[in-house]
Formats: C-alpha cells, sequence, structure tokens
C-alpha cells in the first residue's frame, strides 16, 4: 500500500510477551476501538502477538501486503526486548537508520549529552516518517499505512489521535454509525427464518445473535449496527417480525453486558 492509497479498513498489532502470559492486562484494545467509533470509523481486526521476532515480521509482512492500516503498539523501546522497529524494517526490506528529527528530538528532551544514549530509540526503518511523543519527546513513527506506538497507554493513545486527524480526517464521520439491540425470550432456531431474512435484504447492516441462557429459559440479544440513516427503520421492522413470531422483546441499552 503506498502512503497516499486510501486504506481499506483498520487493524491493530498489539505486541508483547507480558500480555500473552498475563504479567500485564491489555488495556489498547477497547481503547482504539473506542477512539475509532468517536470518529465513525471501525477495528476490523486484532492480532495480539509476543515478542518473538520471527513471528512479528511474518504478521507484518502479511499485514504491510494488505489494504487496512494498522495501529502497532509497543516493542518500539530502547531495550533487547524491544524488536518491533527491526521487524517492521525487515518485513518491509529496508534498512534501520537514526531518523535525524527524531534524533533532534531526543536533544530536545534529554540535552546533548542524553541523547547519545538514547539513539537506539529513534533508530527506524529507512524512509520512516516520525509520530510526535506529547509525553517525552520520545517519538513513535510511520511506514506506510503502519503506525508504530509506544506501548505505554499515555503515550500511545494521543499518538494514534493524532495519527487518525493528520492523516485520515477525509476519512472520518462521527455519528455516521449506530447500534442498536434488543432482547427476546427465545432460542435461536425459533427466530432463524428472520434472522436469514434479514441478512439476506440488507447486507450493508450488521446483524447479530447473541444467545444467553438464564435458567430456566433462553434469552437471545438481536443487534443491528450500521449507518446511522438506516439502523432505526430497519430495527422497526426487526421488532415487528419478532412480535409477529409471538415473542415479546426489550430494547437493550448499549454497554450492558
Amino acid at each position: 500500500m503506498t502512503d497516499d492509497s486510501r486504506p481499506e479498513g483498520f487493524g491493530a498489532l498489539i505486541i508483547g510477551d507480558e500480555l500473552l502470559t498475563g504479567k500485564r492486562r491489555d488495556r489498547h484494545l477497547p481503547q482504539i476501538i473506542r477512539i475509532l467509533r468517536d470518529r465513525g470509523l471501525e477495528l476490523a481486526w486484532v492480532r495480539m502477538i509476543g515478542d518473538d521476532p520471527v513471528r512479528i515480521t511474518r504478521n507484518l509482512r502479511e499485514t504491510m501486503a494488505g489494504n487496512d492500516a494498522v495501529f502497532s503498539f509497543g516493542g518500539i523501546g530502547g531495550t533487547p526486548d524491544d524488536r518491533t522497529r527491526q521487524c517492521a524494517a525487515a518485513a518491509a526490506g529496508l534498512e534501520i537508520e537514526a531518523h535525524p528529527e527524531g534524533l533532534r528530538e531526543l536533544e530536545l528532551q534529554f540535552g546533548p549529552g542524553g541523547a547519545p544514549r538514547r539513539r537506539r530509540m529513534v533508530e527506524f526503518p529507512a524512509g520512516a516518517r516520525l509520530i510526535p511523543n506529547p509525553v517525552n519527546r520520545v517519538p513513535g513513527f510511520s511506514l506506510g499505512h503502519h503506525h508504530f506506538v509506544p506501548g505505554f497507554p499515555n503515550m500511545a493513545w494521543p499518538m494514534v489521535e493524532w495519527v487518525l486527524d493528520t492523516c485520515y480526517r477525509d476519512l472520518q464521520a462521527a455519528g455516521s454509525i449506530a447500534e442498536r439491540a434488543i432482547t427476546v425470550r427465545a432460542r435461536e432456531s425459533e427466530v432463524m427464518p428472520v434472522l436469514e431474512d434479514f441478512t439476506r435484504r440488507y447486507p450493508d447492516l450488521r446483524l447479530s445473535c447473541l444467545p444467553r441462557w438464564i435458567p430456566p429459559e433462553f434469552e437471545l440479544e438481536l443487534g443491528l449496527r450500521g449507518a446511522s440513516s438506516r439502523v432505526d427503520a430497519v430495527m422497526a421492522e426487526l421488532q415487528q417480525s419478532i412480535t409477529d413470531l409471538g415473542f415479546q422483546w426489550q430494547e437493550r441499552p448499549l454497554g450492558d453486558s
């Protein structure tokens, strides 16, 4: 994907052994979902990967061959287990080099004496663009539509917002996506004809069916997600269809589990 092409969707790579071993709990996934949703955008996929460089490089090769804008969290520091910068270069077939503007940022933050010791933190794939870090001026970097930010949430999240508002403002449409849901005391098999009919007739909307067992009864959460201009009317039709089947339904507030 070239820098000036239009991404097909948004993905996320969340990197770190500490997440897979349970030493730390991931906080990036719910936040990137929120950040995108606030701008009328959606996350298409996420991958969580340990610090193994072979696996990181393989995943980056796969995602760089795709058409999505990708945010990568973690692994761009200066310690030996921070390997994402090198893996990104290997995946793209590029050399690693110290970024001149990155070196200037280090000097401004740490002084001429402190910058050389931290040089590794701005050694990025050749041709990378900087992502400014509002916390300590140690930047992240972009390579095409792949954007690499630190694992620290207080740094990563404003950097992601900067990328979205700088590079993808033309894709944003806040409020353009709506979601509604109802609960129905029924089994999946009892409403299946309606679900199949709505899936066929409204391919532009996402119809979901989440079953739950609440002894001794079964309950379904039926959700619709899509363009704001469409969801209300189609939901009203879905509610009527459920009523016609002889089942009662109740609106489910968003955010309920």
